[in-house]
């Protein structure tokens, strides 16, 4: 029975097309997945059916009748209701408390916390969780209160619940607790729309899988009559015959490693994994969003702190507590979201290219403006940064140039070892083939490279091994001639079993 269904739903931003004609068939009875990478639309899907933004156009039912949600409240009050990744509840109060926030039980006026508290353990315990309703939900793990979160949810909605990405900051075991849950709602005819970038879960608990790319609605299947290359090569867009590469793989870098790390991760985060990279090598990690790729940056480069494992620096032992911690050791990292963790869009060209310098120095010793200027203007003739003025607030430079100085950012303090995160997304193309070429120049000058990237053919072209991931697991390494778009397609789309083999 089809519980909800959309059909040309579309939204634009300031001329920008969110959503182009996509359409959902979501069934009573079954947990449905939604799919795609960065700016495919997942978000703006949700947003739009829950009311949080108004649909330009389209239309969308539930059991037949149609409707539009003024805000998430209405949505709530037809039987929508929605969970994501952190937990929207309030972790101050009690399990009860927040199961019954704004409906509490009243007895002559006033709030009954026994009646509050004993159909809150009723109600708990229907979903096989056996809690103290008296417990604050902050004492409970993260799992727990996810599966508090959806049965709150289910009980002011009960038609359509929507889970947004709730499994990222679960372990397995936590991730099998909340799939009992999941598939006993499903059995009692719910209708279960499940956001996630983790293919191995998608193939352990859902019914179907709807693929968006750019907006778009690139198809829905049955997972029983899908494989992993399938959903792959919808969200990647391109069959794998497109997927060849006509380059010549670099010969892998010998001698000792510039970094090396073993046994390294974080719980909830990255798995432990082992990685050597050498002087004058580049190595690509690639993996769908969601798999790690930007975790493993963050962990060593030191904003995430490692729970498990060491870390090596030309052969000696480093603790790699914090990114000052690493930049001491010589370490770079141009982060994915640039204009959120990269540019300090207000200050100059000058002020952004001297950053990471000033940092290392201290602040008690500043570098004149006269250095800060002569530095600025080496790494703007040198990278191109094109601008009229390095006094210019560098938000007023394009994407390319932005991240052009980020890079230079990084080379004034003359780094052995560069972390670089999607480095061409949303450049123009003549910027994308400068920043290529810089990557390759910087090898070839001896520097260590760990390059992340969306990009197959880009990371096909300059890494001489490539580190695939998945589901937060370092998979391998592909070199020399087995470098290519086809081969990490494979890899990514591997059962679990033949990932181990």
């Amino acid at each position: 029975m089809t519980r909800l269904l959309i059909q040309g739903l579309t939204k634009s931003f300031a001329g920008m097309t969110a959503l182009d004609g996509v359409d959902l068939h979501l069934r009573a009875g079954e947990i449905h997945a939604l799919l795609g990478e960065n700016g495919a639309g997942k978000s703006t899907l949700i947003k739009t059916l829950t009311g949080v933004y108004r649909r330009d156009g389209g239309r969308i039912t539930l059991d037949g009748a149609e409707i539009e949600p003024a805000d998430s409240g209405e949505a709530q009050r037809l039987g929508i209701g929605t969970v994501y990744q952190e937990v929207n509840l309030l972790p101050n109060l009690s399990v009860a408390e927040n199961l019954f926030l704004g409906r509490e039980p009243t007895f002559l006026g006033l709030t009954d916390g026994r009646a509050m508290r004993r159909r809150s353990a009723e109600l708990l315990q229907a979903y096989g969780l056996f809690v103290n309703p008296s417990a604050t939900l902050s004492s409970l793990s993260v799992a727990v209160q996810q599966l508090v979160a959806i049965i709150r949810a289910v009980d002011l909605s009960g038609k359509v619940l929507i889970l947004d990405e709730p499994t990222a900051s679960l372990d397995a075991a936590e991730v099998e607790s909340l799939f009992v849950a999941m598939r006993a709602l499903r059995d009692k005819g719910l209708a279960i729309l499940f956001v996630t970038h983790f293919l191995d879960q998608v193939f352990a608990v859902c019914d179907r899988a709807t693929v968006l790319r750019n907006g778009r609605l690139v198809g829905e299947k049955a997972i029983a009559d899908t494989s992993r290359m399938d959903i792959v090569s919808m969200m990647l867009g391109r069959d794998l015959d497109e997927a060849v590469s006509h380059h010549a793989p670099a010969p892998a870098s010998t001698g000792e490693p510039r970094v090396s790390f073993r046994n390294y991760g974080r719980k909830r985060m990255v798995e432990p994994f082992d990685l050597d990279i050498r002087p004058g090598e580049a190595v690509g990690v690639a993996g769908l969003l969601g798999s790690g790729r930007t975790e493993t940056a963050r962990l060593v480069f030191g904003a995430d702190k490692a729970d498990t494992g060491e870390a090596r620096v030309d052969g000696r032992v480093a603790r790699i507590l914090s990114p000052r911690a690493a930049i001491r050791l010589g370490f770079g990292y141009c982060p994915e979201e640039r204009k959120v963790e990269g540019i300090v869009g207000d200050l100059s060209v000058r002020e952004n290219i001297i950053l990471a310098l000033q940092a290392r120095r201290g602040w008690a010793k500043p570098l004149s403006i006269r250095e800060q200027a002569r530095i600025a203007e080496h790494f703007v003739k040198a990278l191109d940064i094109r601008t009229t003025d390095i006094e210019k607030p560098i938000r007023l430079l394009s994407g390319g140039n932005q991240q052009k100085a980020i890079l230079a950012r990084w080379l004034a303090t003359e780094p052995s070892f560069l972390i670089l995160d999607e480095p061409t997304r949303g450049i123009d193309v003549g910027a994308h083939a400068e920043i290529v070429r810089l990557i390759e120049d910087l090898c070839a000058k001896g520097m260590a490279m760990l390059v992340i990237s969306s990009e197959l053919e880009e990371l096909t072209a300059y890494s001489r091994r490539i580190r695939v991931l998945r589901d937060r697991r370092h998979l391998g390494d592909l070199e020399g001639s087995d470098i290519s778009p086809a081969a990490i397609m494979r890899t990514i789309a591997a059962t679990p079993e033949e990932a181990r083999s």
